[in-house]
């Protein structure tokens, strides 16, 4: 086919020296070219969607409009034949893409005839290219195989079906072939053209065949088509080439694109190129490795996996053979002979290999030294932690028995309280007075047994229990264990992890506990171990029984505000990274704060406010430095200021009334959050003759609802007591509701609250100013003691109480309370019922 091209080359050339090209128009709009010396003016239009098609290049193109393909057959049948090819304006997509669209079946109708509607979609500027070879395609469309000679422009349309086009023939500029630039660039665009096709040969043959005619070599403008046409670069930037007339700017224009073709390529090798050095060199390094492994088996250099990792094991066995008991060396001893006896490829031997590890790293017989010193434990948790004496006094307890004894176990503490106050951080300062190991074990939601006893070696994936992976982090036989969130504890399919507890916990048991993995006798008597919980009423009653319960109530307002001013704020200044002396809280800003913001038992909730002023502050700072680029004066933040900061109060007061009307009467209520306040309202709701009633609203639990019972009851006897003529519970509805209705509430300490707020109503009388009260009532007004004296205390100072009335009973847990917790506070002790009533309603 080359040879049929290099003759009809010829032929265009000898023509146009004579004078160019002519064709005459016979039957229709078929073109029969002649050489008369005149230009070819009327052309088919041939539409092109990959690139456009440069002068002195050879293109092979998909035809899909029949009228197009009819014309270009009698063209062809009659001599030569030549067409117009013009690029796609909106169609600048890759040749690689193009090609699989062309040879696509699908909607090849619907296609040829958008290529023929309109002659706007393309560039006015085309080429005129000779058609060589004519052969069929798919659905009727054909390959028509086509060689531009010459730059040309759409003047005007002489047909639509097919389009039939009157083009003017473009010359290139006048230009000097001599010029030193011009040469010295045809060069460059020739030398990149050999660069370009040692590494990507895809137009070599073209490019050779171009090279035997001089007429192209040696043309600068045909070079820059040429190079052109081997970028792999957008059909736009191929038309840019086209319609560029000035050959010195086309030179350049093509050696920019030769040049970036060029680097890309050679970065696409060099990666290439690394690629396969990177698996040479992994391949080398395994043959050689390979190969010195064989070297040094044949020399006795180098025993097999399995000899090394009983040789390892055996080391391990021999660090503490003399320190552990003879039960576990004879385990330990048993599985290194199983494990010598196995096959390496054999599923027991990796479960033997894992079970070893974990037996060898467990510190048989190694134990750290207890710093018993009362006086740097209690240096250790006054440096840590404000106010909590009574914590305190009985941790400095436990170290002194321990102190005597020679070696602290035994008990096992239960840290009790709200969130917040420090319990979890209690932990961690024990185990720094005693120079302990510290770990820390969660169980709040915890279900499956195996997390505490871990699996039978047996189940895939099988691991011990925490406390044996405890023992394995820490490194010592007597770390102390952290087990938080102890009253959470979850139950499910697997099991009761609470019982499972009984064995770890039960200084009886825990000289030999046994996990399910290890499956040899652990002594975790000398672990210490503390536990941590909101509350009591969900740890079961074995499990409780094991532990010494400490009581963490919460802190009063003088406690938070020191506790701010030591810990949290300097700890806020320093995670914000606030200069030092910048900024600052005032007295009265944190007061506030603490008052209106933050009243819970515990400080988490203070702690953040604090941090979210000093984030604000820290903005506030940097904006100042942006915009003055000077230092700036010291922040203080007042009182007035914190609404800015932390938004308005969420507290103003506690109290829905200063002065408790008639019928209602403050009473003390303790949740797992601390202390508050509780109202009992009473009121009658409908009047009349045998009506008497009682009706309770306000989530009240059976408990509650059986207090308001008695109180009803109660209330009727003292009022018959009183004023025998007084028919008033006999004859009315009453209603009594406890305020916060949402809130689920439970409990009989509410019994003496319930009967004064009733009495206050029959008698129309409203009770002393700034009373709250507390206790459980018998049928026959006996009061009873309750728990939580110290949150309700902190409560009813909080919603400023002065008066107190609590049950006789409870006078021991007032007598544990700190001065300044009772001070302001007239406290009564009482009974009987009859003494709340003197109390309440003074004669």
């Amino acid at each position: 086919m080359i040879s049929a091209i290099e003759d009809a080359t010829e032929a265009v050339a000898v023509a146009e020296g004579a004078g160019g090209l002519e064709a005459s128009q016979k039957g229709g709009n078929a073109l029969v070219p002649t050489h008369q010396g005149a230009a070819l003016r009327q052309l088919v239009v041939v539409p092109l969607r990959s690139q456009p098609l440069l002068p002195g290049i050879l293109l092979p193109v998909v035809v899909r409009d029949p009228k197009t393909l009819e014309a270009i057959r009698e063209m062809k049948d009659r001599g030569q034949a030549y067409v117009g090819t013009f690029f796609h304006r909106n169609d600048d997509v890759s040749p690689l893409a193009q090609d699989q669209e062309n040879l696509s079946d699908a909607s090849l109708e619907d296609r040829d005839f958008e290529l023929s509607e309109s002659l706007d979609e393309l560039h006015e500027v085309g080429s005129l290219a000779q058609v060589h070879q004519v052969t069929e395609g798919f659905e009727g469309s054909g390959h028509v195989l086509l060689m531009a000679h010459r730059r040309v422009r759409r003047i005007d349309t002489v047909s639509r079906n097919p389009n039939t086009v009157v083009v003017e023939h473009l010359k290139d500029m006048d230009y000097d072939r001599d010029d030193d630039i011009i040469r010295a660039t045809t060069m460059e665009v020739v030398q990149c053209i050999k660069q370009l096709l040692l590494v990507s040969p895809i137009y070599k043959e073209q490019v050779q065949y171009l090279s035997r005619n001089n007429y192209y070599i040696h043309d600068p403008s045909r070079i820059a088509d040429l190079g052109a046409t081997l970028c792999s670069v957008e059909g736009k930037d191929i038309q840019d080439i086209l319609e560029e007339l000035d050959v010195k700017k086309r030179l350049d224009k093509t050696l920019l694109l030769l040049k970036k073709e060029v680097e890309l390529n050679k970065i696409q090798t060099k990666i290439s190129k690394q690629v396969e050095d990177t698996i040479n060199e992994k391949q080398r390094k395994y043959f050689l490795m390979e190969q010195l492994k064989s070297i040094k088996k044949e020399l006795g250099m180098e025993k097999d996996d399995k000899s090394a990792l009983t040789s390892k094991f055996q080391e391990l066995l021999d660090s503490f053979r003399s320190d552990a008991p003879e039960n576990i060396v004879k385990v330990i001893e048993e599985e290194l002979q199983k494990l010598s006896d196995l096959q390496s490829a054999s599923p027991e031997f990796n479960v033997t290999r894992t079970y070893l590890d974990w037996l060898t790293s467990i510190p048989w017989g190694k134990f750290s030294e207890d710093k018993l010193d009362v006086e740097f434990a209690k240096e250790v948790l006054d440096e840590d932690h404000f106010g909590l004496d009574d914590v305190k006094e009985r941790i400095l307890e436990f170290i002194a028995v321990a102190t005597l004894k020679g070696m602290a176990q035994g008990k096992i503490l239960c840290l009790v309280g709200p969130p917040g106050v420090g319990k979890t951080s209690i932990g961690k300062s024990i185990a720094r007075a005693l120079g302990r190991k510290y770990y820390r074990f969660s169980v709040g939601g915890l279900s499956d047994v195996a997390e505490v006893k871990g699996h039978r070696r047996t189940y895939i994936g099988a691991m011990p229990g925490k406390l044996v992976q405890c023992l394995k982090t820490s490194g010592t036989g007597n770390p102390l264990v952290l087990i938080d969130e102890i009253d959470k504890l979850g139950r499910g399919v697997s099991g009761d992890p609470a019982s499972a507890l009984l064995e770890l916990l039960d200084p009886e048991q825990n000289s030999g506990f046994v996990d399910h993995y290890l499956d040899v006798p652990l002594d975790l008597s000398k672990v210490l171990f503390v536990c941590t919980a909101n509350t009591l009423d969900t740890i079961p009653a074995p499990l409780l029984d094991r532990m010494e319960i400490i009581r963490i109530s919460g802190y009063i307002s003088s406690e938070k505000f020191a506790i701010a001013k030591t810990y949290l704020e300097p700890d806020a200044v320093e995670m914000t990274g606030m200069p030092k002396d910048s900024s600052e809280i005032s007295d009265g800003a944190m007061h506030k704060l603490i008052d209106e913001y933050c009243r819970e038992s515990g400080v988490r909730n203070l702690k953040n406010h604090i941090e979210k002023v000093y984030r604000k502050l820290a903005l506030e700072l940097v904006r100042q430095n942006v915009h003055k680029g000077s230092e700036v004066e010291k922040i203080v933040v007042e009182e007035e200021d914190l609404s800015k900061y932390v938004g308005p109060p969420a507290f103003t007061t506690e109290r829905i009334w200063e002065q408790t009307p008639i019928g209602v009467i403050m009473g003390l209520a303790w949740t797992s959050m601390g202390g508050s306040t509780l109202y009992v309202e009473a009121s009658v709701v409908e009047k009349g003759e045998g009506k008497g009633s009682i009706t309770t609203t306000g989530s009240l639990g059976d408990v509650m609802k059986e207090s308001a019972l008695i109180a009803y009851a109660c209330a009727k006897d003292c009022l018959l007591q009183m004023d025998p003529e007084n028919d008033f519970f006999q004859t009315n509805r009453i209603h009594i509701h406890v305020p916060a209705g949402a809130t689920p509430k439970d409990g009989p300490s509410a019994g003496c609250t319930m009967i004064t707020a009733l009495l206050s109503l029959a008698l129309g009388r409203s009770a002393v100013p700034d009373l709250a009260m507390t206790g459980e009532v018998t049928l026959t007004g006996r009061i009873l003691p309750v728990g939580g004296i110290k949150e309700k205390v902190i409560a009813a100072r909080r919603s400023g109480v002065k008066t107190i009335i609590l049950p006789k009973e409870n006078l021991k847990d007032v007598a544990e309370l700190a001065e300044e917790v009772k001070e302001g506070l007239d406290i009564n002790y009482v009974e009987t019922y009859q003494q709340v009533l003197d109390i309440a309603f003074p004669k």
